[in-house]
């Protein structure tokens, strides 16, 4: 063995086993050894041999070089190794790449696929690199990392030629970290620029490309990296951007994206327009110098006109709706995984007609606060609830809240949307539904087997101590009596004294069972006033309960979740109609029967549709609330209007007030619908 190989094997020796005994981590130690052995046959091989080859008759100069070498290789390499091994232990673990899942958007569809509302703690959709179009993953690297499929995770040519760039410039204008050090320091470290921070970077970077692959590290920056506005990842970014799916993009498109991650708060076109064109053209340039794309497709690209996606502030269609839905997922999924799971949620909303609830219920409140100023009343705090149900299968069609419309001067005049904080919907709100109850009343004593055409006496009365033990003089809103009338005729009409008795021989008890089997869920009070309304509900439980007569007697519980599905695709959550039996299908039809003249005495405008329809409208006994609730063979709806309680006494709104918004909003529904007959049961 020559004297050059015996002095780098001995020094390489003895510095990886003086490094080897420092370690204070197995694992670290043996990684560390590896690094310092590597170097100490570096410097030897530098400085030992090439000293023997070039003066081999100087031995005393030899003689103290190796002297050096002995004495300073093993506390440069032990340095080394240890700032290495530190680094090493203080760094944060990069397996968890495999389990990685960032955090992605939660959205809700309506039943014709109109995105309602997004939730998310960033805003990003991962996706494969498969999916991403050839153009943007090269426009990315000509413009990040050209060299990003021939370096190990720091690129020297690059330092080199940023630091050239940046020294002719006086100032600085280019950085070299590759995408692999971007995704470093992404994931793991802060955004705060020290030596230190660039240190930790680049270990980072080199043990990411050691683990991972070159298309997995790409995949997992090109779904991480910000772009602006709100978007993380390409995926986002042309949605956000563009309004379309990352494969759809173009040319321009794409690179249009590409120039935003240099500086997205700069280059975003929704900032500043003609500076991201620029900054695009200088991108699609790159491409073509590098022979990515042809003269003509550069020419073409950089002649092609920007048409951006309309940007809104996380709106959401359907607030009411949406917010009823968040509800849920919130207690079903938990509010952290709701933000961050990427959920797909399917729901039953038709999004034609909850524009057209939210459309006829603003102009009808609007024409109401006229009337009420020309009549010298000062406007009260109007609002109004829809909600709209598939008679079947109980899905939730619509579902609207409107306050006065002209309350907010900055909103355009047609509407102002119920905040999606408020948390009064038709789903939970509650209020006395005066004679609109009374359709349960008569329900039950039909179901019991009376006939719509039996007579009663409608005549003042006294009911002995039956209001809080005292003695209750009911009386018609009217002030006028009948005397003998038939059950159908009484119904029609709404008069209060029939109700009442027909209540006490059925018995109050009896009759608030029977209105819970029906769907409502409020408590009833077990007395004679039941009948009057005066307990509250909500409107979906009336609106629910008056499904089961056009339904052949069964009743539905309404939902609006249809399915849940995660990112992968994997359904969570699938919902079947909730029906069951509460009544008798010829009860049913009977009821039926009678809701259709109930609605023929109400409608002097004579609703031009050629759909069957019944329904019955009421007021609550204060004036602040009115109700009409009516279905076709094939919907149920639900209106109530109503009045700040605070603002009582300005003036009383009639239940032909909920009746105009429900005939508006079904005429519109129906019009295109086949026509359907109600069910008639076989004698």
């Amino acid at each position: 063995m020559s004297e050059c190989e015996k002095t780098h094997c001995t020094v390489a020796n003895l510095v990886t086993l003086s490094a080897a005994e420092g370690s204070a981590a197995e694992g670290s130690a043996a990684e560390g050894s590896a690094a310092v052995k590597r170097f100490a046959c570096f410097c030897t091989r530098i400085f030992s041999c090439r000293t023997y080859e070039r003066n081999e008759e100087t031995v005393s100069q030899r003689n103290i070089i190796k002297i050096l070498i002995f004495l300073i290789a093993p506390v440069a390499c032990g340095t080394f190794a240890g700032l290495y091994i530190a680094f090493l232990q203080d760094l944060p673990q990069i397996r968890s790449l495999e389990t990685f899942k960032p955090p992605a958007v939660t959205r809700i569809y309506s039943a014709d696929n109109v995105i309602l509302a997004e939730f998310y703690a960033e805003k990003r959709d991962p996706v494969s690199l498969a999916l991403i179009p050839r153009y943007l993953i090269s426009a990315i690297l000509a413009t990040e990392d050209r060299n990003f499929y021939h370096h190990s995770g720091i690129d020297l040519k690059g330092i080199l030629r940023a630091a050239i760039h940046n020294i002719r410039a006086k100032k600085f204008k280019e950085g070299a970290s590759t995408i692999t050090q971007q995704l470093a320091k992404t994931l793991f470290l802060t955004p705060r620029k020290t030596p230190e921070r660039k240190i930790r970077e680049a270990v980072l970077a080199f043990q990411l490309e050691r683990r991972y692959t070159k298309d997995e590290i790409l995949e997992f920056y090109l779904n991480q990296i910000y772009f602006g506005t709100g978007a993380y990842g390409v995926a986002a970014a042309a949605r956000v951007f563009f309004g379309k799916s990352v494969n759809d993009l173009n040319l321009a498109e794409c690179a249009l994206i590409a120039a935003m991650p240099r500086s997205p708060s700069r280059y975003s076109p929704t900032v500043n327009r003609p500076l991201a064109l620029e900054r695009r053209n200088i991108v699609l340039r790159q491409m073509r110098n590098t022979g990515i794309i042809t003269e003509s497709a550069y020419r073409s690209a950089a002649n092609t006109r920007i048409s951006l996606a309309e940007q809104r502030k996380n709106a959401r269609h359907a607030p009411y709706f949406t917010e009823y839905v968040k509800d849920f997922l919130e207690e079903f999924l938990e509010a952290d995984l709701l933000y961050r799971g990427g959920f797909t949620v399917r729901t039953s909303l038709d999004f034609e007609m909850q524009q057209t609830a939210e459309q006829v219920a603003a102009a009808r409140l609007s024409e109401l606060e006229e009337k009420l100023r020309q009549k010298g009343i000062k406007a009260p705090d109007l609002e109004c609830e829809l909600i709209s149900l598939d008679v079947e299968s109980g899905a939730v069609l619509a579902l609207a809240g409107i306050r006065n419309p002209h309350k907010s001067r900055s909103l355009p005049p047609k509407q102002e949307i119920y905040r999606e904080q408020d948390k009064n919907s038709p789903v939970n709100v509650r209020k006395p539904p005066g004679s609109v109850f009374q359709t349960f009343i008569y329900a039950k004593a039909v179901e019991q087997g009376f006939s719509p055409n039996m007579m009663i006496l409608d005549a003042p009365v006294i009911f002995k101590k039956a209001k809080d033990g005292k003695d209750w003089r009911p009386r018609n809103v009217s002030g006028a009596y009948h005397g003998e009338i038939s059950l159908r005729k009484a119904f029609v009409l709404s008069e209060n004294i029939p109700v009442i008795k027909l209540t006490e021989m059925l018995g109050p008890a009896s009759v608030a069972h029977f209105g819970h089997s029906l769907g409502i869920e409020s408590d009833l009070s077990a007395d004679l006033s039941l009948g009057l309304g005066t307990s509250e509900v909500t409107l979906s439980e009336l609106t629910a309960a008056y499904s089961v007569f056009p339904n052949k007697g069964k009743r539905i519980k309404p939902f609006g979740i249809i399915q849940i599905a995660d990112g992968s695709g994997r359904v969570l959550c699938q919902t079947v109609p909730d029906k069951r039996m509460v009544m008798s299908r010829g009860a049913a039809a009977l009821m039926t029967d009678m809701l259709k003249e109930a609605m023929t005495e109400t409608d002097e405008r004579k609703i031009k549709i050629r759909q069957p329809l019944a329904g019955k409208g009421g007021s609550a006994t204060d004036g602040n609330d009115s109700f009409f609730i009516g279905f076709s063979p094939s919907v149920t709806t639900g209106v109530r209007v109503g009045q700040d309680p605070a603002s009582s006494g300005k003036g009383k709104i009639s239940s032909r007030t909920a009746f105009s918004i429900w005939a508006d909003y079904m005429e519109k529904v129906l019009e295109n619908k086949e026509s359907q007959d109600f069910d008639i049961p076989p004698e």
